[in-house]
Parts: structure tokens; sequence; C-alpha cells
């Protein structure tokens, strides 16, 4: 039967006093190495596991995290990610835990940068951070370093900084990956589409950037002479878009395959499908929501590569608790792994969380 070991036993037990034992436990004060070598070891024979729900109620803190997320519609991939939040702070009730969520917009980096000063005011403990928008992020965590406030990236990893973890797939090589799939299905002087959204602020999103760069590496290995050409469309101007894509096609009747390396497949193949013109292309696109499955299943897309949004979200708000509530070392890099999916596989597909 297990047993319930109080502190004083815990001290009688290593040789040391009931003091070193709570400094050890509560991670503070100072504690010579063979006295915490000798507590440790204790705490390793009689497994030991505090009464963390206890702990936190009877001290009574309270542990508020900020989100900094894009704004999203229903059905939109961050709404996978701010599920996989929502169940975090539901499991952590218990332990005073409460996440508040700010959302920019992520086609206007100056939404980004006025959420900067905001944070900054408010009483938190942590702060988890999708880094769409590099040059703001930087300049978010150099504000939360001098505050000594941890972060965890999610979306795409950023070097160079003190994050606390790092939580979804190695950009590089997802689009490594997609050069791969794209490399099978054309010949080596074949021309390829690329689809861009604009963003207001020239800039690019880091995970985008990423994505594009080791797919351009793969076909650049592989002795590609085909062209890659861009198109760029507008976030939110349906009409003109649809005029781009049509004189676009016009102007580029020979390609047959193209890759946009965000959520927005399905939005263009909608646009592919009502032109005649673009009804015999087909794309490689990235996450799992309705509109690109659909595509999917009927072939106008012929993959998919998911990353496992909520499982992000859950795990970039977890990281935060026990790091600061358990006092635990968390690995700073933790890629999602990248799933590739077809239309035979992706009716068995589920997110586990």
């Amino acid at each position: 039967m297990s047993k319930t070991y109080r502190i004083k036993d815990i001290a009688a037990m290593a040789g040391v006093s009931t003091g070193t034992v709570d400094r050890v436990l509560h991670n503070r004060g100072k504690v010579s190495i063979e006295a915490r070598e000798k507590v440790d070891k204790v705490l390793k024979e009689i497994d030991y596991h505090p009464n963390l729900i206890a702990r936190s109620l009877a001290l009574k803190k309270r542990y508020r995290f900020i989100t900094v997320t894009p704004q999203y519609a229903p059905g939109e991939y961050w709404e996978a990610i701010n599920e996989g939040i929502n169940r975090a702070e539901e499991d952590l009730f218990s332990y005073n835990v409460e996440v508040e969520r700010l959302c920019f917009d992520q086609y206007d980096k100056s939404t980004f940068d006025n959420l900067i000063p905001k944070i900054l005011k408010k009483d938190c403990q942590g702060v988890v951070i999708a880094t769409l928008i590099k040059e703001s992020v930087l300049e978010l965590t150099r504000k939360l370093d001098e505050n000594e406030i941890p972060y965890v990236f999610i979306d795409a990893q950023l070097k160079d900084t003190d994050c606390l973890a790092y939580y979804g797939t190695h950009s590089f090589d997802s689009g490594y990956m997609a050069g791969r799939l794209m490399g099978d299905q054309i010949r080596i002087d074949e021309d390829i589409a690329l689809f861009r959204f604009i963003r207001k602020g020239e800039f690019s999103s880091t995970q985008v950037s990423n994505r594009e760069e080791g797919f351009r590496t793969y076909l650049e290995g592989t002795g590609h002479t085909g062209r890659l050409v861009t198109l760029l469309l507008h976030a939110d101007d349906d009409d003109n878009n649809k005029q781009l894509i049509d004189s676009f096609l016009k102007a580029n009747r020979q390609i047959e395959r193209g890759i946009i390396f965000n959520s927005r497949a399905g939005l263009i193949c909608d646009y592919l499908q009502e032109n005649p013109l673009g009804q015999h292309m087909k794309l490689i696109g990235y996450d799992v929501l309705e509109p690109n499955v659909k595509y999917l299943q009927s072939g106008l897309i012929t993959h998919l590569l998911a990353q496992r949004p909520e499982v992000q979200g859950l795990h970039s708000i977890k990281a935060l608790f026990r790091h600061l509530v358990l006092k635990e070392k968390i690995e700073k890099v933790n890629y999602m792994p990248i799933d590739i999916l077809i239309k035979e596989n992706i009716p068995y597909y589920n997110n586990y969380i």
C-alpha cells in the first residue's frame, strides 16, 4: 500500500533539515549539491509525487497565460490551434490556470505591433506566440526577455531567441517533402504555379517562407529546369483574385501543377474550378480543413501535408504550466509529425489530443 510522506519524514530519511527538503521541493533558496542529492535520492526511492492541486489551491496563486494568434473564422486552421488551447485550459482548471487570448490580422503587421504594449501591461506569467510575423515577434520576445516572462512558439521556430519551447513542424523539411511529392508528378522541365497571398507591410509568413525555401531546394537538387511561376493574390479581395487567376491561366496554359504553402488550398481550388482553363490543374496544399479535404477527395488536390494544430495548441499551454508549476525541464524543440494525406487515407485520419 502507498504511504503518505511528510516533509519531516523525508528530512529524517535524507539526514537533512525540514527546511532543506522544503527548499528542494519548491525549488527556492540555496541548497548544497550534497544535500540536494540526498533529498533527490529519497524522493526517487519513495516515488514522491506532490499534491499539486492542494498546493496550488492552498497558495491561492493564479497563473495567467496569454496566447497571441491570428484571427480566424469557423473552420479555419487557427480555430484548430485554439481548440487545443481550450482543451489545455480545461485540463488545468483545477490548478488555477486561465488563458487570455489576443488576436491579430495575419495579413496586417501593424495589428500585431499594436498588441505588444498591451501584453507588457498585463499581469501574466507566460505567453504563447504564433510566429508568422517574424520582426514583430522578435520585438515582443526582446521585451518578454527583459521582464523574465517565458514564452512558447507555435507555427514556426525562430532562431536566436530564448524561447522556452517550440511546438510545430520543421518548416523547411515540410517544404522539401512537398517538393519531392511534386517532383514525382511532373516532368523535369515542367512549369509549376506557386500561389501566395499578399500581406500588408511587405512581409511574408515565417512558415510560408521556410516551406517555399525547402520546396525550391528539393527541385533544384533534382535538376528541375521548369519555371516556378508565382501568382500573388489578395487576402480579402475575392473579385480581384478571380481576375488575377483568369489572367494567370490565360498566360500560362501549359501549367498543370501548383502549390500553396498555407491552409488556403481549398480557396485556390474554388477559383480554379470556376474557370474552364483551371479545371485541369492539380495542387499540393497544407492542413486538414473541410474545403481542402473536399478537393482532396475530388482529385483537384493530390496531397495535403498536415501538422496537428490541436496538439500544438495543447502542448504549448501545458509547457508553460509544467515549467512554472511543476518546475520541470522542458524540451526546447518539439517537432510535430509531417503527415502526408491522399484521398485514400484521409477517411481514417484523426488528430488525437
